[in-house]
């Protein structure tokens, strides 16, 4: 059962953000707070980059990247995993029939 929208305060390059979320997405919204934490000090101390805004902008950025690769990555792997079970069924329709034949 969903509960109410409850404030839910999460810290970001030591900037307090008051964030309403249902209490059964607070945790994920904790580990969603702290991984882009770490990706905006990684673009922060770079050092290339400079004003927070820009840095969440390029932390996005890297995310977005990531998230995109992995998702080609996951559609290569399923076409495959998918092309593989075709070819294992076939094998298996062949055989079935095969061995039809042979009790007649």
């Amino acid at each position: 059962m969903s509960t109410g929208l409850r404030p839910v305060t999460i810290t970001i390059l030591e900037k307090e953000y008051l964030i309403s979320c249902h209490e059964e997405e607070r945790d994920q919204l904790h580990t969603a707070a702290a991984f882009l934490n770490d990706k905006m000090r990684e673009v922060k101390n770079g050092g290339k980059v400079v004003g927070t805004e820009r840095i969440a902008v390029m932390a996005a950025l890297n995310i977005t990247s990531e998230l995109l690769s992995r998702r080609s990555e996951t559609e290569e792997l399923s076409s495959s995993v998918d092309s593989t079970i075709r070819r294992l069924r076939s094998k298996i329709d062949a055989a079935l029939t095969q061995g039809a034949r042979v009790e007649m």
